[in-house]
Order: C-alpha cells, then structure tokens, then sequence
C-alpha cells in the first residue's frame, strides 16, 4: 500500500528545500528530515542528496518520487474496493470516522433513531484528515461511506455533498499546556492582544471569515497566522510546538495531549451535523428523512 511517508518526498522534491518543504506541510524542518530519515530507512534506499545549491533527488528517489502519485490513487481505490467488496453483501450503512470527524455523535444518533432500521448494521470506515485530501474524501461519500458525521460550513465541502445540521459547536482556542492562557478557565478577546492566533485561510468558511474581519477590525493587536483551509494534525501540532493561540471548536478538546482548550467570551460558533451523497441511495434519504422528522417533533414537543 502507499506510504504516507511518499507526501514528504513529493514535498521535499518539489521545493528543493526542507524549510520551504515544511511550510508545505505545515509541519517543523526537523520533522521533514527526521520523515526523510525514516522513508529512506523503511525503503532502504538513499533518495535525496543534500548540497550548498539545494536538495535534489538520487537516481532512485527519482523513481519512487515518478510512481509516488500513482501509488498513492491506486493504493486509495484499492482499498476502498476491498471495503465496498466486502460488505457489498450485506445491509449495511457504512460510517466515516477520524480523528476530527469521529463517528461516536453519529452513533449516539443512531441508538435514538435506528428502530426503523433494525435489519442494519453499521460499519465504521476509518479516513485521515490530510488537509491536501480531505476533499477527496467527502466526493467518496456514498463510495467509501454512506456518512460522516462533522462540523461543517466549508463551500468546498458543501460543493460535494449534501449536509444535514443539527446543532452548533462553539468556537474555542487551544494553546499548549505551559502557556499562560492555559491557566484561565475562559478567555477575554483582549487576553489574545499580542498573541498570534492561527486560523483558516479566508475565503472557504463564512464562520471563519467573519471572526476574521472582526478581529482585524476591532481587535489588530492579534496576529492572525493563516492555516490550510482543512486542519489536520499538523495544525495542532504546529500550535503546540509554536506556543501559537489556534482557533477551535469545542469537540475538538481531547485531539492533541499537548494543548488546553479554553472557552473565549464571543458568541461565535459553528454548524454540524449529517454529510451524504448528492446522489445518495433511498435508504440513506429514509435515514436522513426519519432524523430531520423526529428532530421537528422533539423541537415542537
């Protein structure tokens, strides 16, 4: 199967450097080489050569950094045959789960309204939260997985998909365990004066964008740093590794072991709910027709 490891040397190859590499990645330049270290390593194989001018590729980095795109489609379209092959058998609703999309609120959902699909199982399909594939992943919906269950007002993602809200999570921030905020049990908008706040590019979350004109409006004594449209754990652990203050939500509190989340006094918060297919089965409609119904019911009861 494709390595993950193959994404740091398309990386590396094309920027000729591990610093700019790095920004790519949104990770540390120690962690691009100790992730060149480790491939060469795990191949046996030496694929870069380091000089004065730059990085360049060895013959055989050559040839894994050719076929590197290709293995990685095929390696995804692989598995997801196996999976699909697998259970193609089978009533089953398949549920994507990550480690910022996990599918436990999806299965607290399902225990209150399963009755009338009682001949289902569930089955859990785990994905990763890349931010360079993320995408990738929500066009598999009613491939891959028949849902996913997360927070989302992302234009991209909306694009690709059809989304069911159900409710709102708060906007947070998380810093690392030593920093001062750490101690706060919730956070004034003036604590952040002098700190650089990481947050999502402009542009994809209308959330996101409008927190953004608020503090460059009223509030430019914080630094806006900005992060991949999608966060993955490479934010996380950028916020940790920084000190930096990193804009979040408060079902994302238990991600990284080395950042506190902190409630900020601001109402901003941020929709989620059901994602399925634009061209979802009829089974995945009843699904998605029995929840909105007995959501009314319980907000009219």
């Amino acid at each position: 199967m494709y390595h993950p490891l193959l994404d740091t040397l398309i990386a590396v190859a094309n920027c000729g450097s591990f610093t700019k590499a790095a920004e790519l990645l949104y990770i540390s330049p120690t962690a691009v080489m100790k992730q060149m270290n480790s491939l060469e390593s795990h191949l046996d194989l030496k694929l870069i050569e380091r000089s004065p001018a730059g990085i360049h590729l060895t013959e055989a980095g050559e040839v894994i950094y050719r076929d590197a795109k290709f293995l990685m489609d095929y390696s995804k379209k692989s598995i997801a045959h196996a999976r699909s092959t697998l259970y193609a058998k089978e009533t089953t609703f398949c549920v994507g789960t990550s480690l910022l999309n996990p599918a436990k609120p999806f299965m607290d959902l399902w225990y209150r309204f399963n009755r009338e699909f009682s001949e289902y199982k569930l089955h859990l399909v785990p994905f990763e939260d890349n931010h360079d594939g993320i995408l990738s992943e929500i066009e598999k919906l009613g491939e891959k997985f028949d849902f996913l269950m997360g927070v989302c007002d992302s234009k991209e993602w909306l694009s690709r998909c059809c989304f069911l809200q159900l409710g709102y999570y708060k906007k947070m921030i998380a810093v690392s365990r030593e920093h001062p905020l750490a101690q706060k049990t919730v956070v004034e908008i003036k604590d952040l004066y002098g700190e650089t706040l990481m947050m999502v590019k402009k542009g994809d979350s209308h959330t996101n964008d409008r927190i953004r004109k608020d503090l460059q409006t009223h509030h430019p004594q914080i630094r806006i740093e900005d992060t991949p449209h999608f966060y993955d754990l490479s934010v996380f652990n950028r916020c940790a590794e920084t000190g930096n203050v990193l804009l979040t939500i408060e079902c994302w509190k238990d991600v990284h072991p080395g950042l506190i989340s902190v409630p900020v006094q601001w109402d901003y918060q941020i929709p989620y709910g059901l994602l399925y297919s634009n061209n979802a089965p009829e089974d995945v409609l009843k699904f998605i027709q029995t929840v909105k119904r007995k959501y009314s019911t319980e907000e009219t009861s």
